[in-house]
């Protein structure tokens, strides 16, 4: 998507420009937006746009790459993390040679590495990791600072990336468009010379300016923080992200878990692991950090206790294991039909149905089950109906749920096998005709049962998020409660 103007008049400051720019962007701004400057000159405009955006404000440090003998014409840029981009086409026609770039390189490596240290010192980059993100400088001439911006957040982690300046070249989007999801400009003036000539006042930012905005911008969300952390259902803290280690009680026991909620999360999914051990399982954390940069929570929590795990009786237990699970992802979005249950569990105040992750409440559920887990998960499909919304199986058991609780799953249900583990993959076909929910069975070519092939474990991991993003539905007001 490209947002440009029409009719264009000079931007009296780079303030004028970012209120501008902020009046193009009310479709970008909600819970979890990072606005990232390109310093400095970027800094004023994209101040502006996140106290409008009400989104954190943070910096990425770039450095043009200027020929030797005319430094305004970008040859190409550098940024943080070691990106180096180049225009091939500037360093031909301006006979640039290997020698000259490696000085110009060095020059501005140092220069970016002192203003990094200047602007945030020892505090860390914002976590943009499922976030939208958007890269604003206060224009674009060549593309290059821009395009290693947009290249660096992506590195990162950010989910969706919106590059938007107040004013750039015709062009601009042929240039770009290939780096960021949507970009946003106020206007595209031709001829296009410089960006300079745009602005009645375009004098240089300084580093005591670009200090002040980011203080600024840190005490307003020192603020948010705050507020977060005195009511966890506020607006602030569903749009902060979760990240933490957590002990919920599951019929009588502790069980440990890990819950990541990206910003604005769009659901919540629960992993359900036959061994028991299901938060330490490489495969379901590579599948987790996928779902999550996809915009999905995640709990991988353990179905069974250290002591458990030694009777290899407790990992074909789907019983057991079922019990566990649907305990647990009561508590995660209780349905409100569900009274919980009586008692309480020793070392805690809660009851065993209550709801305790105050992070996950209104978000709908879906389930992700391996091994004998994934008959654990269609257990608590076929136990808590409609509050379940998708269940995934990876080189699953579902034949071990039976055929009367198959019966009774009610959530649409997705079974992926390796197609190089046969007796799973029979065992699959045969549970899945007893499915009566709609069902896929997806098998992954050259996989077998544990999915170490290369490439294997991300088509995996592409299945489920296309499933969970499928079939649950957008939040909103009292979603997962049915």
């Amino acid at each position: 998507m490209h947002v440009t103007g029409t009719h264009f008049t000079h931007f009296a400051d780079r303030t004028d420009a970012g209120r501008r720019l902020a009046a193009r962007l009310g479709h970008v701004g909600g819970p979890g937006t990072v606005v990232v400057a390109l310093p400095r000159g970027g800094v004023p405009v994209a101040a502006v746009v996140a106290r409008a955006l009400d989104a954190p404000l943070d910096i990425c440090v770039i450095r043009k790459l200027g020929v030797p003998y005319q430094p305004e014409l970008g040859m190409g840029a550098i940024g943080e993390d070691g990106v180096r981009v180049l225009n091939e086409q500037v360093i031909r026609l301006a006979s640039v040679t290997d020698g000259q770039l490696a000085e110009v390189e060095r020059r501005e490596r140092a220069e970016l590495e002192r203003r990094a240290r200047r602007y945030r010192g020892d505090r860390p980059s914002a976590d943009v990791r499922g976030r939208t993100v958007v890269v604003v400088d206060d224009g674009i001439a060549t593309g290059s600072t821009a395009r290693a911006a947009c290249r660096i957040v992506r590195a990162r982690g950010a989910a969706r990336v919106v590059l938007a300046v107040p004013v750039a070249p015709r062009d601009w989007t042929d240039r770009l468009e290939e780096v960021a999801d949507e970009l946003v400009c106020v206007d595209t003036p031709s001829p296009f010379f410089a960006i300079g000539e745009f602005y009645a006042d375009f004098s240089q930012t300084e580093d005591a300016e670009v200090l002040r905005l980011l203080s600024e911008a840190r005490a307003r969300e020192q603020e948010r923080e705050r507020e977060r952390e005195s009511d966890p259902g506020s607006p602030a803290a569903a749009s902060a992200g979760v990240d933490r280690e957590l002990v919920l009680p599951a019929a009588g026991v502790l069980l440990a878990g890990r819950l990541t909620v990206p910003p604005d999360a769009r659901g919540v999914v629960v992993f359900a692991h036959g061994s028991g051990s299901g938060r330490h399982s490489p495969r379901n954390r590579y599948v987790a950090e996928y779902l999550n940069r996809a915009g999905l929570a995640t709990l991988l929590f353990d179905l069974l206790t250290e002591a458990e795990e030694a009777d290899r009786r407790n990992v074909f237990d789907v019983g057991l294991l079922g019990s566990r699970l649907t305990a647990v992802a009561r508590q995660l979005n209780p349905r409100s039909d569900a009274p919980p249950e009586s008692g309480t569990v020793p070392g805690t105040d809660a009851p065993p149905g209550s709801a305790t992750v105050p992070e996950t409440r209104g978000l709908p559920l879906g389930l992700f089950g391996a091994s004998t887990g994934a008959a654990a998960a269609l257990h608590t499909a076929a136990e808590l109906g409609p509050a379940v919304r998708a269940v995934v199986s990876r080189g699953g058991r579902p034949d071990l749920a039976g055929a009367e609780v198959l019966g009774r799953v009610s959530a649409p249900t997705l079974l992926v096998v390796g197609s190089l583990d046969t007796t799973v993959l029979d065992l699959n076909r045969r549970a899945g005709s007893r499915l009566r929910c709609e069902s896929e069975l997806s098998v992954v070519p050259h996989a077998t049962h544990l999915f170490e092939e290369p490439g294997t474990l991300d088509q995996v991991a592409e299945l489920a998020r296309n499933w969970f993003l499928h079939h649950l539905p957008e939040r909103g007001p009292g979603a997962g409660n049915p």
